[in-house]
């Protein structure tokens, strides 16, 4: 799978960001500093660099400017991640060398969309655009879920939150992570709201006596503590 490079100095915002990009089957190396970035940068470079404005040691829009100068990381996608959102500012990374420009605060499923679009157009051929688990079929290109052929109607929220699930088959999320990796950080909803939507898409997926691939691992004490998986 392909290997991203973070380069950000807020340390809750990387490790979510490592965390949601690892669960997709990327491999994900994270620094804090645009200067030891540089250095990595030299010793092997990555298939993708998510690579935020404002760093110590090195700015990554000077950083930016300095990658696309030499020849060996000229073409390597970077997706630059900041809090200025201002026009002119936008426009100034893309001109610096950036692929794209994600403005903070943003959603986790937006920014997993704006990287495999990337890869897309880098590299094709590591994409996988067909997810399966068991005999769930799901096509990230049409959108389109089937099991065992017949094809499954779900909403936009069931639909990503099979997609989420089905990236990392057998890996375990509390409701928390759930949150994070379909709704968004930045986007406040109860943490039971996954509950009724793990069931709406339970009800969709399973039909007659079809076993039911989402697992609930039950957690210590409360219910609340529940977690879920898939396969």
């Amino acid at each position: 799978m392909p290997k991203i490079l973070i380069v950000e100095d807020e340390e809750p915002l990387s490790l979510l960001l490592r965390y949601n990009l690892e669960a997709e089957g990327y491999t994900v190396d994270v620094c804090a500093r645009g200067d030891e970035a540089e250095v990595l940068l030299q010793e092997s470079q990555p298939d993708l660099l998510l690579l935020d404005w404002m760093l110590p040691g090195l700015s990554g829009i000077e950083l930016c400017r300095r990658l696309r100068a030499r020849s060996e990381t000229e073409r390597m996608p970077i997706i630059m991640l900041t809090a200025r959102g201002e026009e002119s500012e936008r426009i100034r990374g893309l001109a610096t060398g950036a692929d794209d420009y994600v403005v903070k605060p943003f959603s986790v499923p937006e920014l997993m969309a704006r990287v495999r679009a990337i890869f897309r157009r880098a590299l094709p051929e590591v994409v996988s655009t067909m997810l399966k688990s068991g005999d769930i079929e799901l096509d990230r290109e049409t959108h389109r879920v089937r099991r065992t052929g017949r094809e499954i109607h779900l909403g936009p929220t069931e639909y990503r939150l099979l997609e989420f699930l089905m990236s990392a088959p057998g890996r375990v999320y509390s409701r928390e992570q759930l949150l994070d990796g379909v709704w968004g950080h930045d986007v406040y909803v109860d943490e039971r709201t996954v509950d009724v939507h793990v069931g709406r898409l339970r009800k969709a997926i399973n039909k007659g006596r079809m076993k039911d691939p989402i697992r609930t691992v039950r957690g210590a004490g409360y219910a609340f503590n529940d977690q879920f998986a898939i396969g």
